[in-house]
């Protein structure tokens, strides 16, 4: 007969290697030499055997075309044995926390009982193409040489192509259904929420100082592996103050809107990973679990008028379906793609009129503040959109322990309007 009991999955341990800005100390890496640092930094941590290890799931969003599968790359050069599989998973800013979430799934169902989760981005190297038309030329060019030689290759590679053609295609930076970059969606969503340019600015240096101190004691040693010596992050900007950063002009809607450079999360180099058991595994191993991985939702919303507004549903599902209300939260980690994006939220999840509107009136509670990033966020650690998943659950895993909380709730938005959330459980021995 078939056994369809699910197992307890718990998160173990996770580290990342410094989040850096991008074209800095990472310039001369590849996406898959991140996340192999990375891999091998969470097995030197943890000293786990690399035959112990059932699967690999990794984030990555700018694919590059010789590593597509960079999981797998990534796995065969940190030294796990090549008959570890692994998959790599493509959903823009929650792309970790759906490898996590993904690879809970294989342990709560028996497939496997270790699974190192996380993700890398770069945006030091992305793949920069010729247009369209020249490709197309390029493609059917031997062809061409075939039937007319040289000249005739040279005739066909020019007929037809219009000046605009000889140009290179970078990776969008706009969504490709909405036509829209995600700064200008954020600003309109702060606009509609009545979301301030000062309370974008307070944040961020709200954001900027607790990293600073997080760092200055010490708190990241245990969560980062250095590279080359070092564990800074070399995005944080110590000392912030809203004086300052009041002075930048706005990036998106301009000359009026309320998203500027400072207030919005910067392009970030990194990888991070993850390791998750059955409680039953890690047990056996001798490893005392962070926590539970107890639920999760992901969700999505209008991409026109809500892009990256996903937490505020994800958190009402997550929290809903396992009975809970704000006041169980001991420790909030909410990814902070814009100042603007995660206030938004905020207020979204305490307002009595959207939940009117979208929850058949319960809303979905308040945020306590004094709980929320403690640690700094994405606005201040960077973003490597493949990896910051990651770094959600092994913060929030570790803050639990530290700050003797029971639950966690963890939320991210995404491009296309996707959004994530779950709940975390402090694991007791």
């Amino acid at each position: 007969s078939f056994n369809h009991s699910l197992k307890n999955v718990v998160v173990v341990a996770g580290v990342r290697i410094p989040f850096a800005t991008t074209s800095s100390i990472y310039a001369d890496e590849m996406a898959v030499d991140l996340q192999r640092l990375a891999i091998q930094g969470l097995l030197t941590e943890t000293a786990l055997p690399k035959d112990k290890i059932d699967y690999v799931i990794c984030g990555n969003v700018i694919q590059e075309v010789r590593t597509s599968n960079l999981a797998r790359e990534a796995a065969i050069n940190a030294g796990l044995p090549v008959t570890v599989g692994a998959h790599t998973i493509a959903q823009a800013c929650i792309s970790a926390n759906a490898a996590i979430c993904t690879g809970a799934e294989h342990i709560a169902t028996g497939h496997a009982d270790v699974v190192i989760a996380g993700g890398a981005e770069t945006f030091s190297d992305v793949p920069i193409r010729l247009t369209r038309p020249i490709r197309q030329k390029l493609i059917t060019m031997p062809k061409a040489m075939k039937k007319g030689g040289p000249l005739g290759a040279v005739k066909h590679l020019l007929k037809g192509l219009k000046l605009k053609d000889l140009t290179l295609e970078t990776p969008a930076i706009a969504n490709y259904t909405t036509g829209e970059v995600m700064g200008v969606s954020s600003d309109k969503l702060s606009a509609k929420f009545g979301i301030s340019r000062q309370e974008q600015d307070e944040f961020t240096v709200r954001s900027h100082n607790l990293a600073e101190q997080a760092h200055s004691s010490g708190w990241y040693d245990d969560e980062i592996v250095a590279y080359k010596g070092s564990k800074e992050e070399n995005g944080i900007k110590a000392g912030s103050t809203v004086e300052g950063v009041s002075k930048l002009k706005p990036a998106f809607v301009k000359p009026h809107g309320t998203h500027t450079a400072a207030n919005s999360s910067f392009l970030t180099d990194g990888a991070a990973a993850t390791l998750l058991m059955s409680e039953e595994k890690a047990l056996e191993l001798g490893y005392k679990p962070l926590a539970y991985l107890r639920d999760w939702s992901f969700k999505a919303c209008d991409p026109f008028e809500e892009l990256l507004l996903g937490p505020t549903y994800c958190s009402e599902e997550v929290l809903s379906r396992n009975n809970l209300s704000m006041n169980d939260i001991g420790v909030f980690e909410i990814h902070e793609a814009f100042a603007g994006q995660i206030l938004s939220n905020l207020k979204a999840m305490s307002s009595q009129k959207f939940a009117d509107e979208k929850f058949g009136g319960k809303v979905v509670g308040e945020v306590d503040f004094d709980k929320l990033n403690t640690k700094g966020g994405s606005l201040a650690l960077g973003h490597p959109f493949g990896a910051t998943g990651s770094r959600l659950v092994t913060t929030a895993s570790r803050r639990l322990q530290d700050e003797n909380q029971r639950f966690a709730l963890l939320a991210a938005c995404a491009d296309g309007g996707m959004g994530h959330a779950c709940i975390l459980e402090r694991y007791d021995a």
